[in-house]
């Protein structure tokens, strides 16, 4: 299965792509977890430990890297270099493993005046492309509101677009706007998972606020999640009754896909 997940910051999509990562790990599931977040916190959501999170290396910082796949000149700009560089071999060689999860951090992309299409967000895209559409594994994708690493080439086997919603109507707002770009790649699928509920009222918030999304399940706002951050470990380590949430969502998202 291949998932992406967003939403607008804070709202807890890295929360949910790490603890969904490890829920399939632990089913046995062959996972690969990609943080196209800029913020890059999805290793610190599997669980990573804190002396272990300089071994993560963006693809968009590898210079060298990209030069090599595209044929880039490091340091210049609006230069001639590959619309379609090797990437497959890519995931095995730059992950790194823990608790049964393979990570992969794909970085920013630098903004300049020519617009996106860069050297570095060539390479991203292609190995996006190739992520969801030729690997066999497990796949989910932490990714910014702005779907910046995301092409149509990307979106053809993408099974589920899960957007994390929090009650508020600014979170709703960007859910909408996240269909609608989803919308334009192509992707028809849109489902929504209410996070930090504390009642009803918030549940029914999300629902109403967020059709015709359907709704796959909610996550209650925990301590855990602020204990773990200051333990510097994975929520899914800390509480039984999240593991139940996430394998819940899981489940619905299992029959929404069938």
């Amino acid at each position: 299965m291949k998932i992406a997940i967003s939403g607008k910051g804070g709202v807890g999509k890295t929360t949910l792509a790490g603890c969904l990562a490890r829920h399939l790990a632990d089913q046995g599931q062959t996972v690969l977890a990609i943080d196209a977040d800029p913020d890059s916190n999805l290793p610190s959501a599997v669980g990573v430990p804190p002396e272990r999170l300089g071994e993560v290396q963006p693809l968009a910082a590898m210079k060298d890297l990209v030069a090599e796949r595209t044929g880039a000149q490091p340091g210049t700009m609006g230069g001639m270099f590959k619309l379609n560089p090797k990437v497959d071999d890519i995931p095995d060689r730059f992950c790194l493993e823990h608790n049964g999860v393979k990570l992969l951090t794909l970085g920013t992309v630098p903004k300049g005046g020519g617009g996106c299409l860069c050297p570095e967000s060539t390479l991203l895209r292609v190995l996006m492309r190739h992520l969801m559409v030729r690997r066999g594994e497990t796949v989910i994708v932490d990714m910014e509101a702005g779907l910046e690493h995301l092409a149509r080439g990307s979106t053809e086997s993408m099974d589920a677009f899960v957007v994390v919603v929090e009650p508020g109507q600014r979170a709703i707002q960007t859910a909408h706007q996240i269909r609608r770009l989803a919308s334009d790649l192509g992707i028809r699928r849109v489902m929504v998972v209410g996070n930090k509920i504390r009642d009803p009222e918030d549940q029914e918030v999300i629902t109403k606020g967020v059709a015709p999304m359907q709704v796959l399940g909610h996550l209650r706002l925990r301590d855990s999640i602020r204990q773990a951050d200051r333990e510097g470990v994975s929520p899914y380590d800390l509480d039984p009754s999240l593991r139940d949430e996430v394998a819940g969502i899981y489940e619905a998202l299992c029959r929404v896909a069938d």
